[in-house]
């Protein structure tokens, strides 16, 4: 599992996390949801060890984070920035072979290829393969990024756990591939893979996460818990500053939220 205790981060005079602590167990989706500035992102780049933090401490399967080589952790974790651009005149097949850098010293072997091969059909872009990634879209290039990390991470070693963070993998698209990717997502955690999800749709976190993280100005804004528990009116108002209407989702087993527009 990756734990992470007590997290606190300050940039100058500003604090950013305030004694954040969160558990991702393998096999589990667990949403991060806030306002904008709420310190989403910088708890996903915490949790890969991309920011040190001010204090506290992140573990990955019971060893402290800074105690992982750059190679091991990457072998164990992969991680879906907000943007991931690239300028250079590669296929996408190429681009999707990066993430099985951490498993070489050398050449790509023929399992590498069938595995980015997996990943892109996984993602549901194999009919980009041969395409130069610069001539994706927004939407496109995002899959393919997808298909990238999930390559990464795509064999288990042994009995050990993965995770895949993802900082807003839904931003740049429209609603069908949304939904598309957070069940290719979904299907991926049930391989022992703890999954992380930046999110700013309330109504995605609902339909796909387990646990739901709600930060407000850099600390937990109620206490960890399922979406049915987390995401009520009273709490989501006193975050968003705006009024809600939850209500039970019709056709699913969780809440559903609707923004009341403001007059």
């Amino acid at each position: 599992m990756i734990e992470a205790r007590n997290i606190q981060v300050e940039i100058g005079d500003k604090s950013l996390l305030k004694g954040v602590s969160i558990l991702l167990k393998p096999g589990e989706i667990v949403a991060v949801l806030g306002p904008n500035g709420a310190g989403k992102s910088t708890l996903l780049k915490v949790l890969c060890g991309d920011i040190i933090p001010t204090s506290g401490t992140v573990y990955m399967c019971g060893r402290n984070l800074s105690a992982w080589s750059r190679k091991d952790r990457a072998r164990t974790r992969a991680v879906l920035p907000q943007s991931s651009a690239l300028n250079f005149p590669f296929t996408c097949i190429d681009v999707v072979l990066m993430g099985r850098s951490p498993h070489q010293n050398r050449d790509f072997t023929k399992l590498d290829y069938e595995i980015a091969k997996d990943a892109l059909k996984a993602a549901g872009v194999t009919h980009l393969s041969d395409r130069l990634y610069t001539t994706l879209s927004g939407g496109e290039s995002q899959r393919v990024h997808l298909a990238r990390v999930l390559a990464q991470i795509w064999q288990p070693k042994g009995d050990s756990p993965r995770f895949l963070l993802l900082d807003e993998p839904t931003s740049n698209l429209d609603i069908a591939f949304q939904h598309q990717t957070l069940s290719v997502v979904r299907d991926f955690s049930k391989h022992n893979v703890g999954i992380l999800l930046v999110l700013h749709d309330l109504n995605l976190a609902a339909q796909y996460a387990q646990q739901i993280v709600l930060l407000k100005d850099g600390i937990i804004a109620v206490s960890v818990g399922s979406p049915a528990e987390v995401l009520n009116s009273e709490v989501i108002e006193s975050v968003y500053k705006m009024k809600f209407s939850v209500m039970r989702h019709p056709h699913m087993d969780c809440p559903l939220v609707l923004p009341i527009a403001i007059s």
